[in-house]
Protein backbone atom coordinates (compact mmCIF):
# COMPACT_ATOMS: atom_id res chain seq x y z
CA UNK A 1 0.00 0.00 0.00
CA UNK A 2 1.47 3.32 -1.09
CA UNK A 3 0.41 6.56 0.56
CA UNK A 4 0.76 10.01 -0.93
CA UNK A 5 3.67 12.06 0.46
CA UNK A 6 1.46 14.47 2.40
CA UNK A 7 -0.43 11.71 4.26
CA UNK A 8 2.78 9.81 4.92
CA UNK A 9 4.43 12.93 6.36
CA UNK A 10 1.47 13.59 8.69
CA UNK A 11 1.63 10.05 10.04
CA UNK A 12 5.39 10.19 10.54
CA UNK A 13 5.41 13.58 12.31
CA UNK A 14 2.35 13.01 14.49
CA UNK A 15 2.76 13.37 18.22
CA UNK A 16 -0.15 13.88 20.65
CA UNK A 17 -0.27 17.16 22.58
CA UNK A 18 1.36 16.73 25.99
CA UNK A 19 2.35 13.19 25.06
CA UNK A 20 3.44 11.05 28.05
CA UNK A 21 6.71 9.17 28.14
CA UNK A 22 4.98 5.97 27.01
CA UNK A 23 4.20 7.51 23.63
CA UNK A 24 7.52 6.48 22.17
CA UNK A 25 6.73 2.84 23.03
CA UNK A 26 3.37 2.75 21.23
CA UNK A 27 4.03 5.31 18.47
CA UNK A 28 5.32 2.77 15.87
CA UNK A 29 2.23 0.60 16.37
CA UNK A 30 -0.12 3.57 16.11
CA UNK A 31 1.54 4.75 12.90
CA UNK A 32 1.37 1.27 11.37
CA UNK A 33 -2.35 0.89 12.20
CA UNK A 34 -3.22 4.26 10.69
CA UNK A 35 -1.06 3.65 7.62
CA UNK A 36 -2.82 0.33 6.99
CA UNK A 37 -6.36 1.69 7.35
CA UNK A 38 -6.34 5.34 6.28
CA UNK A 39 -7.31 4.51 2.70
CA UNK A 40 -10.07 2.10 3.74
CA UNK A 41 -12.00 4.43 6.06
CA UNK A 42 -13.71 7.76 5.21
CA UNK A 43 -11.96 9.85 7.86
CA UNK A 44 -9.12 12.36 7.85
CA UNK A 45 -5.72 11.03 8.79
CA UNK A 46 -5.46 13.53 11.66
CA UNK A 47 -8.65 12.20 13.22
CA UNK A 48 -7.52 8.60 12.87
CA UNK A 49 -4.18 9.41 14.48
CA UNK A 50 -5.86 11.27 17.33
CA UNK A 51 -8.36 8.50 18.10
CA UNK A 52 -5.93 5.60 17.67
CA UNK A 53 -3.23 7.28 19.73
CA UNK A 54 -5.70 7.98 22.54
CA UNK A 55 -6.76 4.34 22.57
CA UNK A 56 -3.16 3.09 22.53
CA UNK A 57 -2.05 5.35 25.39
CA UNK A 58 -5.10 4.40 27.45
CA UNK A 59 -4.43 0.68 26.86
CA UNK A 60 -0.77 1.16 27.85
CA UNK A 61 -1.79 2.97 31.03
CA UNK A 62 -4.35 0.29 31.85
CA UNK A 63 -1.78 -2.49 31.49
CA UNK A 64 -3.14 -4.23 28.41
CA UNK A 65 -0.75 -6.03 26.06
CA UNK A 66 1.02 -3.80 23.60
CA UNK A 67 -0.85 -5.24 20.62
CA UNK A 68 -3.25 -3.51 18.19
CA UNK A 69 -5.40 -6.66 18.01
CA UNK A 70 -6.01 -6.30 21.73
CA UNK A 71 -6.62 -2.55 21.59
CA UNK A 72 -9.20 -2.85 18.83
CA UNK A 73 -11.36 -5.51 20.44
CA UNK A 74 -14.94 -4.35 20.80
CA UNK A 75 -15.00 -4.48 24.59
CA UNK A 76 -11.71 -2.58 24.82
CA UNK A 77 -12.97 0.17 22.54
CA UNK A 78 -16.15 0.47 24.59
CA UNK A 79 -14.19 0.65 27.85
CA UNK A 80 -11.95 3.36 26.39
CA UNK A 81 -14.75 5.61 25.17
CA UNK A 82 -16.64 5.17 28.45
CA UNK A 83 -13.54 6.30 30.31
CA UNK A 84 -13.72 9.55 28.32
CA UNK A 85 -17.41 10.11 29.07
CA UNK A 86 -16.65 12.70 31.73
CA UNK A 87 -14.32 14.61 29.40
CA UNK A 88 -16.13 14.48 26.06
CA UNK A 89 -19.69 15.28 25.10
CA UNK A 90 -21.99 12.27 24.57
CA UNK A 91 -21.98 12.78 20.80
CA UNK A 92 -18.17 12.90 20.77
CA UNK A 93 -17.98 9.64 22.73
CA UNK A 94 -20.17 7.97 20.12
CA UNK A 95 -18.03 9.46 17.33
CA UNK A 96 -14.81 8.05 18.84
CA UNK A 97 -16.44 4.64 19.10
CA UNK A 98 -17.50 4.74 15.45
CA UNK A 99 -14.06 5.77 14.24
CA UNK A 100 -12.25 3.03 16.15
CA UNK A 101 -14.69 0.34 15.11
CA UNK A 102 -14.24 1.32 11.48
CA UNK A 103 -10.47 1.11 11.95
CA UNK A 104 -10.88 -2.35 13.48
CA UNK A 105 -13.03 -3.52 10.57
CA UNK A 106 -10.60 -2.14 7.99
CA UNK A 107 -7.60 -3.70 9.76
CA UNK A 108 -9.29 -7.11 9.90
CA UNK A 109 -9.89 -6.97 6.14
CA UNK A 110 -6.35 -5.79 5.41
CA UNK A 111 -4.42 -8.20 7.66
CA UNK A 112 -6.52 -11.36 7.70
CA UNK A 113 -8.70 -11.05 4.64
CA UNK A 114 -11.89 -10.97 6.73
CA UNK A 115 -14.80 -9.19 5.08
CA UNK A 116 -15.91 -5.85 6.44
CA UNK A 117 -19.14 -6.36 8.43
CA UNK A 118 -22.19 -5.17 6.51
CA UNK A 119 -23.67 -1.88 7.61
CA UNK A 120 -27.25 -2.57 8.58
CA UNK A 121 -29.36 0.45 7.81
CA UNK A 122 -33.11 0.69 7.54
CA UNK A 123 -34.46 3.39 5.22
CA UNK A 124 -36.35 6.23 6.84
CA UNK A 125 -40.01 5.29 6.94
CA UNK A 126 -41.92 8.03 8.76
CA UNK A 127 -45.59 7.80 9.52
CA UNK A 128 -47.84 8.84 6.66
CA UNK A 129 -50.06 11.78 7.66
CA UNK A 130 -53.81 11.42 7.45
CA UNK A 131 -55.49 13.19 4.58
CA UNK A 132 -57.79 16.08 5.42
CA UNK A 133 -60.84 13.90 4.70
CA UNK A 134 -59.54 11.09 6.93
CA UNK A 135 -58.81 13.48 9.78
CA UNK A 136 -62.25 15.08 9.50
CA UNK A 137 -63.84 11.62 9.44
CA UNK A 138 -61.93 10.54 12.55
CA UNK A 139 -63.02 13.67 14.37
CA UNK A 140 -66.68 13.08 13.48
CA UNK A 141 -66.35 9.45 14.55
CA UNK A 142 -64.86 10.49 17.90
CA UNK A 143 -67.62 13.01 18.53
CA UNK A 144 -70.25 10.30 18.02
CA UNK A 145 -68.75 8.10 20.74
CA UNK A 146 -70.08 8.22 24.29
CA UNK A 147 -68.64 8.42 27.76
CA UNK A 148 -64.97 7.71 28.36
CA UNK A 149 -64.50 6.37 24.83
CA UNK A 150 -65.36 9.80 23.43
CA UNK A 151 -62.97 11.52 25.85
CA UNK A 152 -60.12 9.12 25.04
CA UNK A 153 -60.60 9.44 21.27
CA UNK A 154 -60.73 13.24 21.36
CA UNK A 155 -57.69 13.33 23.65
CA UNK A 156 -55.64 11.25 21.20
CA UNK A 157 -56.79 13.31 18.23
CA UNK A 158 -56.33 16.68 19.90
CA UNK A 159 -52.95 15.98 21.50
CA UNK A 160 -51.58 14.37 18.33
CA UNK A 161 -53.01 16.60 15.60
CA UNK A 162 -53.38 19.75 17.69
CA UNK A 163 -50.05 19.73 19.53
CA UNK A 164 -47.88 17.21 17.67
CA UNK A 165 -47.07 15.26 20.83
CA UNK A 166 -45.21 11.95 20.90
CA UNK A 167 -47.02 8.85 22.22
CA UNK A 168 -45.23 8.96 25.57
CA UNK A 169 -46.10 12.66 25.94
CA UNK A 170 -49.73 11.97 25.07
CA UNK A 171 -49.91 9.29 27.73
CA UNK A 172 -48.35 11.53 30.39
CA UNK A 173 -50.64 14.52 29.73
CA UNK A 174 -52.85 15.63 32.60
CA UNK A 175 -55.64 18.15 32.54
CA UNK A 176 -53.53 20.69 34.42
CA UNK A 177 -50.95 20.65 31.60
CA UNK A 178 -53.36 22.60 29.37
CA UNK A 179 -53.98 26.21 30.25
CA UNK A 180 -55.03 29.46 28.62
CA UNK A 181 -52.70 32.42 29.40
CA UNK A 182 -55.50 34.96 29.04
CA UNK A 183 -58.83 35.71 27.50
CA UNK A 184 -58.73 35.23 23.75
CA UNK A 185 -55.40 33.39 23.92
CA UNK A 186 -54.90 29.89 22.50
CA UNK A 187 -54.90 26.80 24.70
CA UNK A 188 -51.24 26.17 25.58
CA UNK A 189 -49.66 22.84 26.46
CA UNK A 190 -47.00 23.23 29.16
CA UNK A 191 -46.33 19.60 30.08
CA UNK A 192 -43.14 19.36 28.00
CA UNK A 193 -39.65 20.76 28.56
CA UNK A 194 -39.26 22.17 25.05
CA UNK A 195 -41.00 25.27 23.69
CA UNK A 196 -44.64 25.68 24.81
CA UNK A 197 -47.09 24.58 22.13
CA UNK A 198 -50.51 26.05 21.37
CA UNK A 199 -53.45 24.03 20.08
CA UNK A 200 -54.83 24.41 16.60
CA UNK A 201 -58.10 26.28 16.60
CA UNK A 202 -60.12 23.21 15.61
CA UNK A 203 -58.92 21.33 18.72
CA UNK A 204 -60.10 23.84 21.31
CA UNK A 205 -62.44 21.05 22.48
CA UNK A 206 -59.50 19.96 24.60
CA UNK A 207 -60.20 22.87 26.95
CA UNK A 208 -63.39 21.21 28.21
CA UNK A 209 -61.67 17.83 28.52
CA UNK A 210 -58.78 19.35 30.48
CA UNK A 211 -61.13 21.15 32.87
CA UNK A 212 -63.01 17.92 33.50
CA UNK A 213 -59.82 15.87 34.00
CA UNK A 214 -58.12 18.29 36.39
CA UNK A 215 -55.04 16.58 37.84
CA UNK A 216 -55.88 13.22 36.28
CA UNK A 217 -54.57 11.85 33.00
CA UNK A 218 -56.40 13.15 29.95
CA UNK A 219 -56.23 9.77 28.19
CA UNK A 220 -57.47 6.69 30.09
CA UNK A 221 -57.48 8.49 33.45
CA UNK A 222 -58.18 5.38 35.55
CA UNK A 223 -54.77 3.83 34.93
CA UNK A 224 -52.06 3.74 37.58
CA UNK A 225 -48.93 3.77 35.37
CA UNK A 226 -47.87 6.88 33.49
CA UNK A 227 -46.93 4.89 30.40
CA UNK A 228 -47.00 1.32 29.14
CA UNK A 229 -45.79 -0.09 25.86
CA UNK A 230 -49.25 -0.95 24.49
CA UNK A 231 -51.20 1.74 26.31
CA UNK A 232 -52.25 3.58 23.14
CA UNK A 233 -51.92 0.73 20.66
CA UNK A 234 -54.28 -1.55 22.60
CA UNK A 235 -56.93 1.18 22.81
CA UNK A 236 -56.72 1.83 19.06
CA UNK A 237 -57.00 -1.90 18.40
CA UNK A 238 -60.14 -2.21 20.52
CA UNK A 239 -61.79 0.94 19.12
CA UNK A 240 -61.76 0.70 15.35
CA UNK A 241 -63.34 3.63 13.45
CA UNK A 242 -66.34 2.97 11.24
CA UNK A 243 -67.09 3.90 7.61
CA UNK A 244 -63.79 2.49 6.37
CA UNK A 245 -61.65 5.03 8.24
CA UNK A 246 -58.07 4.05 9.13
CA UNK A 247 -57.15 3.15 12.73
CA UNK A 248 -56.19 5.95 15.08
CA UNK A 249 -52.41 6.45 15.26
CA UNK A 250 -50.64 9.12 17.29
CA UNK A 251 -47.62 8.80 15.00
CA UNK A 252 -49.70 9.68 11.93
CA UNK A 253 -51.37 12.56 13.77
CA UNK A 254 -48.02 13.97 14.81
CA UNK A 255 -46.64 13.56 11.26
CA UNK A 256 -49.59 15.52 9.90
CA UNK A 257 -48.97 18.30 12.41
CA UNK A 258 -45.33 18.56 11.31
CA UNK A 259 -46.14 18.45 7.60
CA UNK A 260 -48.81 21.13 7.98
CA UNK A 261 -46.30 23.47 9.61
CA UNK A 262 -43.82 22.77 6.83
CA UNK A 263 -46.46 23.57 4.20
CA UNK A 264 -47.00 26.92 5.89
CA UNK A 265 -43.32 27.73 5.27
CA UNK A 266 -42.53 28.19 8.94
CA UNK A 267 -38.82 28.14 9.68
CA UNK A 268 -37.62 24.54 9.94
CA UNK A 269 -35.48 25.21 12.99
CA UNK A 270 -38.56 26.45 14.83
CA UNK A 271 -40.59 23.43 13.76
CA UNK A 272 -37.87 21.05 14.91
CA UNK A 273 -37.64 22.82 18.26
CA UNK A 274 -41.41 22.70 18.77
CA UNK A 275 -41.54 19.02 17.73
CA UNK A 276 -38.67 18.00 19.99
CA UNK A 277 -36.48 16.85 17.08
CA UNK A 278 -32.69 16.89 17.21
CA UNK A 279 -32.35 19.43 14.39
CA UNK A 280 -34.03 20.74 11.27
CA UNK A 281 -32.29 17.96 9.32
CA UNK A 282 -34.71 15.51 10.95
CA UNK A 283 -37.52 17.05 8.89
CA UNK A 284 -36.04 15.70 5.65
CA UNK A 285 -37.94 12.42 6.01
CA UNK A 286 -41.23 14.34 5.89
CA UNK A 287 -40.51 16.03 2.56
CA UNK A 288 -42.22 13.33 0.52
CA UNK A 289 -45.36 13.68 2.62
CA UNK A 290 -45.20 17.43 2.21
CA UNK A 291 -45.16 17.15 -1.58
CA UNK A 292 -48.17 14.83 -1.54
CA UNK A 293 -50.23 17.03 0.77
CA UNK A 294 -53.40 18.40 -0.80
CA UNK A 295 -53.59 22.19 -1.36
CA UNK A 296 -54.79 24.15 1.69
CA UNK A 297 -58.34 25.39 1.95
CA UNK A 298 -58.87 29.12 1.18
CA UNK A 299 -58.76 31.15 4.36
CA UNK A 300 -56.99 28.42 6.34
CA UNK A 301 -53.69 28.84 8.09
CA UNK A 302 -51.91 26.90 5.35
CA UNK A 303 -53.30 29.31 2.77
CA UNK A 304 -51.57 32.26 4.39
CA UNK A 305 -54.00 33.55 7.02
CA UNK A 306 -52.04 34.00 10.24
CA UNK A 307 -52.81 35.48 13.60
CA UNK A 308 -50.04 34.37 15.88
CA UNK A 309 -49.32 34.75 19.53
CA UNK A 310 -45.64 35.58 20.09
CA UNK A 311 -45.00 33.19 22.98
CA UNK A 312 -46.24 29.79 21.88
CA UNK A 313 -45.84 27.31 19.06
CA UNK A 314 -48.61 26.01 16.83
CA UNK A 315 -50.97 27.41 14.24
CA UNK A 316 -54.65 27.75 13.50
CA UNK A 317 -57.35 30.16 12.44
CA UNK A 318 -58.72 33.19 14.22
CA UNK A 319 -57.69 34.25 17.73
CA UNK A 320 -56.29 30.83 18.60
CA UNK A 321 -53.76 30.81 15.81
CA UNK A 322 -50.13 30.83 16.87
CA UNK A 323 -46.66 29.63 15.97
CA UNK A 324 -43.27 29.04 17.51
CA UNK A 325 -42.01 31.70 19.89
CA UNK A 326 -40.52 34.78 18.28
CA UNK A 327 -41.50 33.89 14.72
CA UNK A 328 -43.65 36.45 12.94
CA UNK A 329 -44.35 36.97 9.28
CA UNK A 330 -46.00 39.89 7.53
CA UNK A 331 -47.02 40.18 3.94
CA UNK A 332 -49.00 42.50 1.73
CA UNK A 333 -51.62 41.46 -0.72
CA UNK A 334 -50.51 42.76 -4.13
CA UNK A 335 -54.16 43.32 -5.02
CA UNK A 336 -54.46 46.00 -2.33
CA UNK A 337 -51.68 48.18 -3.69
CA UNK A 338 -52.77 51.14 -5.79
CA UNK A 339 -49.25 51.53 -7.09
CA UNK A 340 -45.86 50.00 -6.21
CA UNK A 341 -44.63 50.92 -2.75
CA UNK A 342 -47.88 52.60 -1.61
CA UNK A 343 -50.98 51.24 0.09
CA UNK A 344 -54.40 52.86 -0.40
CA UNK A 345 -55.89 55.04 2.30
CA UNK A 346 -58.49 53.50 4.61
CA UNK A 347 -62.04 53.60 3.17
CA UNK A 348 -63.31 56.28 5.60
CA UNK A 349 -60.42 58.63 4.93
CA UNK A 350 -60.72 58.08 1.19
CA UNK A 351 -64.44 58.94 1.27
CA UNK A 352 -63.77 62.21 3.10
CA UNK A 353 -61.09 63.15 0.60
CA UNK A 354 -63.51 62.53 -2.27
CA UNK A 355 -66.15 64.79 -0.71
CA UNK A 356 -63.62 67.60 -0.23
CA UNK A 357 -62.46 67.43 -3.81
CA UNK A 358 -66.01 67.36 -5.14
CA UNK A 359 -66.52 71.13 -4.57
CA UNK A 360 -63.12 72.23 -5.80
CA UNK A 361 -62.41 73.16 -9.42
CA UNK A 362 -60.03 70.97 -11.30
CA UNK A 363 -56.44 72.15 -11.31
CA UNK A 364 -55.16 73.45 -14.68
Amino acid sequence: MTLDPDTSAKITRYRPPQAPSTWEDVAPLVRSVVSATVIAVPYDVERLLHATAGLALWAEETGLPRDPDTWLRGEVIDAFVLSRAGVLAPTSVQTYRTWLRRVRDALAWTDRGEPVPPKLHAPANPHKPYSSDELAGLRDWALRLRGQQRTDALALLGLGAGYGLMPREVAATRGLDLRRPGRGHPLVYTGIERSPVAARAQWEVLADLAEEAGGRYLFRPRRTKSYAKNLIGSWSHLHQPTDGLPPLSVGRLRAGWIVELMCERIDHDLIARAAGLASAASLARFQSSRRSTTPPRPGSCAAGRHDRSPHVAGCGEGPAASTTAGHRRTRRDPGLQSRPGRLPAPPLRRARSDRRRAGRPARP
